[in-house]
């Protein structure tokens, strides 16, 4: 029976069924519901949104919305960082077979065309140009770093706007500091509803898609080279990895979640992960689009809010709080003293 009911309500915390929504909130504003009030939905008590009341075994008490939102962020945190270890993991292993090639074959198209290497800018520029050319319906796009440059988003314009013309949708990932950038705004504005964009604290290295049949992915650090993917199973493969961040990003037109711990940005607490990761503040930096001076100053600021007076008081600190994705979401000793 209990089963039965289960297969009734297959969803996560991160999205109630009408029923569960009423008796959480309901339970959330009175402190505790009777257990028959929770018998029809028993998809509160599978997610642990619902419990026992210790004292009394005919009420349920709610688990703290606190403590659900930031078991929420946690699980996308985690599936945002193991998505983004695999891509890493599968660009170092065609980088790898990449240059198992002779020197002088590198130009030369892989295993029938499958995985080419572009050597110089130029030859990037043409192979993108020839792909936009012949796009007809979708291009998919990872940027990583923070604020876009002017001249970044001047240099593709032609090749966005031809796009557009033919009815081609556009799906963009930034990082959550692009969204600070007026240019990218003003960028987005001009091509209208032909181009959608999301955010995620980090994202993986610079990925673009053609009608999901063609990737690019650079091919060295400098990017002066890349990797031009036509291998179907490769090309599927960044196609599911681009839907799954897609999927855990946020809209750019809706505000960042709240943190749920007084004084502590979005921001700062991304920071306190890779912290408590064992990051240095340069790496930190990289990874969140951010400068490594801007970076410094979060710190700081966690370090006062945390009342953490060197970095080895802050990283206890930052488990005390739950900010190193332990999610036990321990008050901090800053905040207990003025309880």
């Amino acid at each position: 029976m209990a089963g039965r009911r289960a297969e009734q309500h297959p969803h996560g915390a991160d999205r109630l069924c009408e029923a569960g929504d009423r008796v959480y909130s309901r339970a959330v504003r009175r402190g505790r519901v009777p257990r028959t009030d929770a018998e029809a939905v028993p998809c509160l008590l599978e997610l642990a949104l619902l419990h026992p009341d210790p004292d009394d075994m005919d009420w349920l008490v709610p688990t703290s919305p606190q403590e659900v939102m930031t078991r929420l962020l946690r699980g996308v945190y985690d599936e945002v960082s193991e998505s983004q270890r695999r891509v890493g993991s599968a660009v170092a292993a065609a980088k790898w077979y990449a240059g198992l090639g002779r020197l002088d074959a590198l130009a030369a198209p892989v295993g029938g065309g499958a995985v080419r290497v572009l050597d110089g800018l130029s030859r990037i520029q043409a192979a993108m140009d020839e792909a936009t050319q012949a796009c007809t319906t979708e291009v998919l796009t990872v940027q990583p770093g923070g604020i876009r440059r002017e001249d970044e988003l001047t240099e593709g314009l032609h090749r966005a706007l031809a796009l557009r013309g033919r009815g081609v949708r556009m799906r963009d990932l930034y990082t959550h500091v692009a969204r600070h950038g007026q240019g990218l705004l003003n960028h987005l504005e001009l091509m209208g509803d032909a181009v959608e964009a999301r955010t995620l604290d980090e994202v993986i290295d610079r990925l673009i898609l053609f009608d999901r049949t063609v990737a690019f992915i650079p091919a060295n650090t400098e990017r002066t080279m890349a990797l031009e993917v036509r291998q179907p199973a490769l090309v599927e493969y960044l196609v599911t990895v681009f839907e799954r961040l897609w999927r855990l990003a946020i809209p750019l037109t809706a505000p960042l979640p709240d943190t749920g711990i007084e004084g502590i940005s979005h921001r700062e607490q991304s920071i306190a992960a890779l912290l408590a990761e064992g990051h240095q503040d340069a790496v930190i930096a990289e990874r969140l689009g951010i400068s490594v001076r801007t970076c410094r100053a979060h710190i700081a600021r966690l370090s006062e809010t945390l009342g953490a007076a060197s970095r080895t008081q802050l990283g206890v600190r930052i488990a005390q709080a739950g900010l190193d994705g332990s999610g036990r979401g321990l008050p901090s000793p800053a905040r207990d003293a003025s309880l």
